[in-house]
């Protein structure tokens, strides 16, 4: 049975920003900065091709293991970002959701965050989910630990109740996850929610990545049969 394939929500994984950044002769955090620019411009392109949703792995529960000084520019940048550039989301009707583990981020960022999800919540254009100290492990985990203090029996948890229980549960699941630079793995990313998600790996870096690189994935993701196991 052939299934209609419909690209509403895509998973990007940003890779390759620190790699673009030696190429060029620049430290590490330039690369993240233009990986920001980038995911900006990538927005953009997907709201035109009608995508309603973009989950972005800016920074994994993996990533705290990087150079202190690494970590300390992404957190700088990210709180920049959120400080600055919210507002220009807002007038262009993009929505911004939060998804990921509150614990090590600054209380500074939570509250960014926060001010971020409130002043974009009623934006339609698209929404656009900022995955930030983010694992797909232990979103499930917390889920579990949501089930079990809610004192829900377990005969009554279903693939449903853990759903509800997610960082995000209204988000349907990404129909394409992208991921660029060469890797071909998911990286602790989505694990719940891309068990049907169709996959497609780019050698492009990150910040490399166009508009008509977007389009192409989602040319490819059109020429696929999706069967659900059906």
């Amino acid at each position: 049975m052939r299934m209609r394939n419909e690209c509403k929500h895509i998973g990007l994984i940003l890779d390759g920003n620190r790699r673009w950044a030696k190429a060029h002769g620049f430290p590490a955090i330039e690369g993240h900065r233009q990986g920001y620019k980038n995911l900006k411009t990538i927005v953009e392109a997907a709201a035109k091709l009608n995508v309603k949703f973009i989950s972005a792995y800016v920074f994994s529960s993996e990533n705290w293991t990087r150079s202190s000084d690494e970590v300390s520019g992404i957190m700088k940048l990210l709180l920049w970002v959120l400080k600055n550039e919210i507002k220009s989301f807002h007038k262009q009707n993009v929505r911004i959701l939060f998804a990921g583990c509150t614990d090590n981020l600054r209380p500074e960022i939570i509250k960014s965050l926060s001010l971020a999800e409130e002043l974009t919540k009623n934006n339609t254009k698209i929404t656009v989910v900022v995955c930030i100290n983010y694992g797909g492990r232990q979103e499930i985990t917390d889920a579990v630990k949501k089930i079990i203090d809610s004192g829900l029996d377990s005969s009554k948890i279903t693939d449903d109740i853990v759903q509800e229980n997610l960082y995000q549960p209204n988000i349907p699941p990404p129909d394409l996850v992208i991921r660029t630079s060469g890797e071909q793995r998911l990286s602790n990313f989505l694990t719940w929610q891309s068990a049907y998600s169709e996959l497609v790996f780019t050698d492009k870096l990150w910040p490399d990545f166009t508009a008509a690189d977007l389009k192409n994935c989602i040319g490819e993701f059109y020429k696929r049969t999706r069967r659900f196991g059906k």
